[in-house]
């Protein structure tokens, strides 16, 4: 299913996050049915399995209809489902490595595996689904710092605005911008990104 832009689900989602809380089993299914795309795109771009994207994915959707309650501004149902997947993401890592400690998993998860890209996840760069194109990504994403490459992945990947970006990380906005300036500088200095560009044209 496509991704429904989010200026065309803003009015949409805070009625039905409103009708959510009162008690409507169907509006958060509907909150889930537009949300959900954009959930799932954004954990496989981190775990890079779809059957662990479809199983974290509705771990994120089950703690937000629990939690809804909790959300005192109905307009940030966007960004606080994202902060939530965020969450779930880094607690995922922390499982695997801990599963790594005991003995229980084949494979090391190292930070380094946060930059890998499928090229096979459905996302909304099928024009730019090239191995090449996102091995030349993950390269450029590994000279930036943890915060930085988070935030520039929030912006460029998962097409976040700088407010939404601040509420999922919960720091300032003027702080992400700061990390996002820099992210880009360094994107733009890197040698690999005339590749990139000429992958482009």
């Amino acid at each position: 299913m496509k991704p429904v832009p989010p200026d065309a689900t803003g009015s949409q989602t805070r009625e039905l996050v409103l009708s959510a809380a009162s008690g409507s089993t169907l509006a958060f299914h509907r909150l889930a049915d537009l949300h959900q795309p954009a959930v799932f795109r954004m954990i496989y771009h981190r775990v890079h399995s779809r059957m662990d994207a479809e199983d974290l994915a509705q771990d994120v959707f089950l703690k937000a209809y629990r939690h809804l309650h909790k959300l005192k501004t109905p307009d940030r149902f966007r960004s606080w489902i994202f902060s939530i997947a965020l969450n779930r993401i880094r607690d995922y890592y922390r499982q695997q490595r801990l599963k790594r400690f005991l003995g229980l998993a084949d494979t090391d998860i190292s930070e380094s595996d946060l930059d890998r890209i499928d090229p096979t996840a459905p996302n909304g760069f099928s024009q730019l689904g090239r191995r090449d194109f996102w091995d030349l990504v993950a390269v450029i994403l590994k000279k930036m710092s943890g915060t930085e490459r988070e935030v520039f992945r929030l912006r460029f990947i998962d097409q976040q605005s700088l407010s939404e970006i601040a509420h999922i990380l919960n720091k300032g906005e003027s702080t992400v911008k700061t990390h996002l300036y820099r992210a880009i500088a360094k994107f733009k200095a890197h040698p690999a990104s005339s590749h990139l560009k000429d992958m482009l044209t």
